[in-house]
């Protein structure tokens, strides 16, 4: 069987159910059950042109979205059966249009509004603010602290899972529909909320999470120490870190695999993954796990990480403890301290978005410390609206793409007085 019959095999296993129940679990809302049925019909062409229409972001849903928790979860076949594998439908459709050079055609409505729309962040929630805004004839201009666009998607997430040229052509479908961009400008330093309502009449935060979750392991000085988001800048800017020796990461998600992974090819000696719950407890999707075990990564269950070794500067081991899971918490046991080598640590527990900056900047929060919003994700400021990270707290990619889009209609609806 050649890939195109695999493929059509997997797309007949669809039911086109009318309810359509996988639409309904894919924050993009994306037409399921329609571009399977334009591939049944063996019409690739028209399959894109319905996923790239909805979102422009459809190539990275189709590789990094968790489905099996989304769209496949909800799939009336997997009650019985297994489910229609959607993820590997719009995987093929997007990498068979970029083989046959299929240039998408994005649907802009000439409303010639005067209204200007300031866009801070280029992450998954910005881009997708702004390529709604552009469907509807709204321009904007996109504000990006780092010399680079993409946010989380190029910094954040290694190649070998998401290769940058997907978010090069990306950039470029923006650019052509007329969207602007300026690097190098931060909130708070080169640009603020006060400084942006000037100029244009509405204005999107989607700056993401960037303080790292991390606790002390020694009072002692040690350049052994990181967390993620410095990581994995480090990979994906090829400035890889020397002599890493053993690694141990300190947690359990997603991030922790491409921070494991990354490690192993910036040449570490041995990887090990140490996580206070269970692989059952694993934040982590499951077809992470499989290729970081894959990998050679090895996985410590049921360990606590209390505090490090140092001498000279250097990390020698990790004074840690068993942990038991009660109640779904994870529990010490008492008398099961054991020491673990190590020479590098890594912290891979998440990310927050910086509280101080954004009360700098007027924004209203919540006790979570993300941005407090309406039903419409405007803030307490008028015209101010926000999402991805800043809006929820570790938000998946196409979760934060939702928000954006969200955001983007409201926009849309003030700017017609609806």
């Amino acid at each position: 069987m050649n890939k195109l019959e695999d493929i059509l095999k997997d797309a007949n296993w669809c039911l086109g159910c009318i309810a359509k129940p996988c639409s309904n679990a894919c924050p993009m809302h994306t037409k399921i059950p329609e571009f399977i049925e334009k591939i049944k019909e063996n019409d690739l062409k028209s399959a894109y042109q319905l996923l790239i229409e909805n979102n422009v972001f459809t190539h990275v849903c189709s590789l990094i979205c968790p489905q099996e928790n989304q769209c496949e979860g909800s799939c009336i076949r997997s009650i019985k059966q297994e489910s229609t594998k959607i993820g590997k439908l719009e995987k093929f459709v997007n990498e068979w249009a970029i083989s046959n050079n299929i240039e998408p055609k994005i649907p802009v409505v000439n409303n010639n509004f005067s209204k200007k729309v300031a866009i801070i962040g280029s992450g998954p929630a910005g881009l997708s603010c702004a390529f709604e805004l552009a469907k509807n004839g709204i321009k904007s201009t996109v504000f990006e602290k780092e010399n680079e666009l993409g946010g989380v998607l190029y910094y954040g997430i290694p190649d070998f899972r998401l290769k940058k040229d997907i978010i090069e052509n990306i950039i470029k479908i923006l650019k052509s529909l007329g969207i602007k961009f300026k690097l190098n400008c931060s909130l708070g330093k080169d640009i603020t909320i006060e400084s942006l309502k000037k100029e244009y009449d509405y204005v999107f935060i989607g700056i993401g999470a960037e303080v790292p979750s991390i606790y002390k392991l020694t009072d002692e000085s040690t350049n052994a120490i990181f967390d993620s988001d410095i990581f994995l800048r480090a990979y994906n800017y090829n400035n890889y870190i020397k002599n890493l020796g053993e690694v141990v990461v300190i947690g359990g998600g997603n991030v922790a695999m491409d921070v494991a992974r990354s490690a192993v090819r910036m040449g570490a000696k041995k990887v090990s993954i140490l996580y206070r719950r269970d692989r059952e407890h694993m934040p982590a999707r499951n077809v992470e796990l499989d290729e970081a075990i894959t990998e050679g990564i090895n996985f410590v269950e049921l360990t606590r990480v209390l505090s490090a070794n140092v001498d000279n500067e250097k990390i020698k081991s990790l004074n840690c403890i068993k942990t038991q899971i009660v109640d779904g918490k994870a529990q010490d046991i008492k008398n099961s301290e054991f020491i673990f080598n190590a020479d590098t640590v890594v912290f891979a527990i998440g990310l927050s978005p910086n509280k101080e900056l954004l009360v700098q900047e007027g924004l209203e929060l919540t006790q979570w410390g993300t941005i407090k919003v309406d039903e419409e994700n405007q803030t307490n400021i008028e015209n101010v609206y926000c999402g991805g990270d800043v809006l929820e707290n570790k938000s998946v990619v196409c979760k934060a793409l939702a928000s954006g889009k969200k955001a983007a209609e409201s926009i849309f609806k003030k700017a017609n007085g609806v």
